[in-house]
């Protein structure tokens, strides 16, 4: 076979156990010994990425429900923006996935667009006056009580991360559970892009402030921007610095 040959037979190569048994290995051939290397390297991936789904769904296969629901939430420590939480109920098996921190910006957004076109979700957010009024805690419970109300099939079991929402379904809660649980992985992708997107929307509302980039998190940038402009309505005005910034007004 021609090199270009090769390695368009290569592509139909599915395993592992696929690869062993080809006879190419004994092709000398620099060029040959190169895509070989590179499937083996891209079968490997493919096969951890596989384990890696299998060893995060030990909550999901002990838990005998039809329909388990995982959430999570993202912007507890930000200085400026809601807090966002998202239910997923996983439908397929969605290889990859992970907490949403670990995945690269272009991973998390295909990831998120598979979880959206394929699976049940709800989103639910507690506003900044929310935030201040009942302690960024409580609000991130009424914000992951909402995701999981916003779900269009009820779930039978939550997994939650870290938290217990008492809202009379049963639940179970997982410490780290969007590094250890498939469905919470997938909400804690979900949660995580539509709150980004809307740190994006508030850059071009408020310029000077980088939330494009920090996402309201306490940046140098962030906090210059702070001293430069003033504090925003979108502002946590029980956290500090914000706190004693406006005191000293």
């Amino acid at each position: 076979m021609k090199i270009s040959e090769v390695k368009d037979f290569l592509e139909t190569i599915n395993s592992i156990d696929e690869y062993n048994m080809l006879s190419l290995h004994f092709d000398e051939r620099i060029g040959v010994q190169k895509l070989l290397k590179q499937k083996l390297n891209s079968l490997q991936k493919e096969a951890d990425l596989i384990n890696k789904y299998n060893e995060m769904n030990k909550y999901e296969d002990c838990i005998d429900a039809n329909y388990i629901a995982g959430i999570d939430e993202v912007g507890r420590g930000p200085l400026a923006g809601e807090v966002v939480a998202a239910a997923v109920i996983l439908n397929d098996k969605i290889i990859g996935l992970n907490d949403s921190k670990k995945l690269s910006e272009k991973k998390r957004n295909a990831l998120y667009q598979i979880i959206i076109d394929t699976c049940n979700y709800g989103i639910g957010i507690a506003t900044v006056d929310e935030i201040d009024s009942v302690n960024i805690y409580e609000a991130t419970k009424l914000a992951m009580k909402r995701a999981v109300l916003a779900l269009k099939l009820k779930p039978d079991h939550l997994l939650v991360d870290a938290m217990k929402l008492d809202i009379g379904i049963p639940e179970t809660k997982v410490i780290k559970g969007d590094s250890v649980s498939n469905s919470i992985a997938a909400a804690s992708i979900v949660a995580k892009v539509h709150r980004d997107k809307l740190m994006k929307d508030y850059s071009e509302m408020y310029p000077g402030y980088d939330f494009v980039n920090n996402k309201g998190y306490g940046t140098k940038e962030h906090l210059k921007g702070i001293e430069q402009y003033g504090v925003t309505e979108i502002h946590r005005k029980t956290f500090q610095p914000i706190k004693d910034m406006l005191l000293k007004t």
